[in-house]
């Protein structure tokens, strides 16, 4: 990997921060010489620095890839055939997709887990069931009006929720206000959270399949991987770790006990006996 310099991105949340020291660490451990730069807002500012050569590489979601930079509305049911549909979709701009990661940082929904218990919901499914006063959300506002949100969700699940039982919160919020419960039983959550298990939330099956998947893999140049084709290899031995699960413990460190990415990321890969 001797030669390969420049700068690994990230968009602007936690696991975003970790997954790119882990790559530049990586990286840097098999001869590399790059830094990662957390510096960057937006997804679209990320997506446009891989495509002016100014980031070498970072860590896509397919369903971003493909309803945001590819233009389409409707996602492709199930992870491989969304992942391979993506990678087709950017193959064609000269952006390549390595093999994805098993996490998926979708939307969900979480409930606290002894209210779930209470009212006998697992599933999206099983809230169109339940009392009209118990079906309470709390989502946030961009969610609000998104079609693959708010407006989707009540159509695929049947859901005819008075607009009194939906409190619109700033996202970090959702989370300790659905452990609350005082405001809403059901908070719009991204899947990877860490503080889904720390706040002892559990998270609703979309047995529909309505979000999209959000599956997590790490994007490059197609000329870069051409010239530095061990990059592939050396991501093989992170992604397949890296689950939804193992995710959350991440993300938890950094959210919820306020831990450095950085550090993180080093500790890590320490376990994992890789650096």
């Amino acid at each position: 990997m001797a030669g390969l310099t420049g700068q690994i991105g990230s968009k602007d949340f936690s696991e975003q921060y970790i997954l790119a020291h882990i790559t530049t660490q990586l990286l840097n451990a098999h001869g590399a010489d790059v830094e990662a730069n957390t510096k960057l807002v937006g997804s679209a500012n990320v997506r446009q620095a891989l495509e002016n050569d100014e980031f070498l590489g970072y860590w896509e979601y397919t369903g971003t890839s493909w309803i945001t930079y590819n233009g389409n509305t409707a996602p492709v049911p199930g992870a491989e055939a969304q992942f391979e549909a993506t990678k087709e979709a950017d193959a064609a701009k000269g952006i390549a997709w390595l093999d994805p990661a098993p996490l998926n940082n979708t939307y969900a929904f979480a409930v606290r887990a002894d209210k779930a218990e209470e009212l006998g919901v697992s599933s999206l499914s099983d809230i169109a069931a339940l009392p009209a006063n118990e079906q309470t959300f709390c989502i946030e506002s961009e969610f609000s009006t998104r079609d693959d949100g708010w407006p989707g969700l009540k159509a695929a699940y049947g859901l005819d929720v008075p607009d009194s039982n939906v409190a619109l919160l700033d996202t970090g919020v959702i989370y300790t206000a659905t452990q609350k419960g005082d405001d809403c039983n059901f908070g719009e959550v991204f899947q990877t959270d860490g503080r889904i298990p720390a706040l002892d939330l559990v998270v609703l099956a979309d047995d529909e399949e309505f979000f999209p998947v959000y599956q997590g893999a790490f994007t490059l140049k197609q000329s870069t991987l051409d010239e530095y084709p061990a990059i592939a290899d050396v991501i093989a031995e992170i992604a397949p770790l890296l689950t939804t699960e193992e995710m959350q413990k991440l993300n938890a460190l950094v959210d919820v006990d306020g831990e450095d990415p950085e550090d993180v990321a080093t500790d890590w890969l320490t376990e994992q006996g890789l650096i």
